[in-house]
């Protein structure tokens, strides 16, 4: 979200949330699966367990694959991690059908998890039987649970939003920097939120630009609904959802006024303009946290900060979940892993590593979440912040192309911010494009 984890989210990681394609069973170091399940232990019993995922789990970070070394001396985790999830959901199908070059555990986003549910959930363990589900936010064990009761993803972490900001910016603007009086500008909503935009730029630094692009704040106003791309019985209802005309309406409103840089996030420009420094705000769900601080580098530590989301209303912006394909050589071993790395200490480890917030509510009492804070971002009490946010958001209705629908709006949003496309004409190639990749 997540990165993402697309992001991520997570691009991540959405979180981001962000590139290059997984590569076939060759490259993905040792532990790959194969059609025969047969074991790979060395002549001394030691495996290597090979974790795939996207963006940024947090798990080097928080030195966590090491720490499991420790206590299973036998056991090695390497981490094969692709840096865009758009490059690498593609590849992980591919190895699904194939049941060829998967890793021992693999990462799903929860954009995608819909669809991994519904139609490859024979390919994977059912986790219910190992990890305790009922340890998660309710919304999140519901959302990797097939129709049979298995379930087959365990959660990483969520995606409660915030707004992160530059105070140097605002203070040159300016603007209040203090985040309890720049929560207090945006209390209204995300309209309040263009509103300061719009007093940002009439003294914005030169070539900095308020927000980093539309289609950010558009997949925050939708992730605050719970009624999204898709209703209950699994139809797509993208064009009649009243989150997504509301964010299309406002992403609109930025690109008339020019109040952001225009940038795909996770891309190329988009992580330039943070190590430049010329974004004031980016919408940000917990994980993306770790993006900005990555790569804004030393430069701006301690610059940044984090207030409360704009608006009354909880949002989540992507998360994650690990799953254990059932082809693998080491399944037992897997499984052991991801148990042991969805639990409340391990989560909580990983939220004070990078601030991705645990899906585990265990967690939140433990002193690693509920006191944190955050040193690059002026010592922001993040553990605080989200748990709070955590706690009100709305379950969320799922479907199959989540993710597919979301990128597509966010392509021709950022076309409104890049080549000056009308709204009508982005919106008519968004949704023709959509309506033949969903069918």
């Amino acid at each position: 979200m997540r990165i993402t984890r697309t992001a991520p989210g997570r691009a991540r990681k959405s979180v981001v949330l962000a590139t290059t394609a997984l590569t076939a069973c060759a490259l993905v170091l040792t532990g790959c699966s194969d059609d025969s399940g047969s074991s790979d232990k060395a002549s001394d019993g030691s495996i290597t367990l090979t974790v795939a995922d996207y963006g940024q789990f947090g798990y080097k970070e928080a030195k966590l694959f090491a720490e499991y070394h420790k206590l299973h001396p036998n056991i090695t985790v390497k981490e094969d991690t692709t840096a865009n999830e758009a490059d690498y959901y593609p590849k992980l199908l591919q190895q699904l059908n194939s049941n060829s070059g998967l890793g021992d555990v693999v990462g799903v986003e929860v954009g995608r998890v819909k669809e991994v549910t519904d139609t490859q959930a024979d390919k994977f363990v059912d986790l219910s039987k190992s990890v305790n589900v009922d340890d998660w936010v309710s919304w999140k064990e519901k959302q990797a649970t097939t129709k049979d009761g298995a379930v087959i993803g365990a959660g990483t972490d969520i995606g409660p939003m915030s707004l992160c900001y530059r105070r140097d910016l605002f203070e040159q603007a300016g603007l209040p920097d203090d985040r309890e009086t720049v929560a207090r500008a945006v209390a209204g909503g995300w309209e309040d939120y263009i509103k300061l935009g719009q007093e940002y730029k009439k003294k914005a630094p030169k070539g900095t630009y308020f927000m980093d692009s539309a289609s950010a704040m558009f997949n925050a106003v939708v992730s605050s609904n719970a009624e999204q791309y898709y209703d209950k019985s699994g139809k797509a209802i993208y064009k009649d959802s009243a989150s997504v005309k509301q964010g299309w309406n406002l992403a609109a409103e930025v690109a008339d006024k020019k109040l952001s840089q225009g940038l795909a996030q996770f891309q190329d420009p988009w992580t330039n303009a943070l190590r430049k420094g010329t974004i004031a705000t980016v919408a940000c769900p917990a994980w993306m946290a770790a993006q900005i601080s990555t790569n804004s580098g030393d430069a701006f530590k301690g610059k940044w900060d984090i207030a409360k989301a704009p608006g009354d209303t909880a949002a989540n912006w992507g998360g994650s979940f690990l799953s254990v394909p059932k082809g693998g050589k080491h399944v037992k071993e897997a499984t052991e892993l991801v148990k042991w790395l969805t639990a409340p200490e391990q989560q909580a480890k990983t939220f004070k590593a990078v601030g991705i917030f645990p899906s585990n509510k265990k967690a939140y009492d433990l002193a690693d979440v509920k006191s944190a804070t955050l040193p690059y971002f002026n010592n922001a009490p993040i553990g605080e912040i989200y748990a709070a946010e955590a706690q009100a958001i709305p379950e969320a209705v799922l479907g199959a192309k989540d993710a597919s629908i979301k990128d597509e709006i966010s392509k021709q949003i950022n076309n409104m911010e890049q080549r000056g496309t009308k709204p009508d004409d982005a919106w008519k190639a968004a949704t023709q494009t959509i309506d033949k990749s969903i069918g």
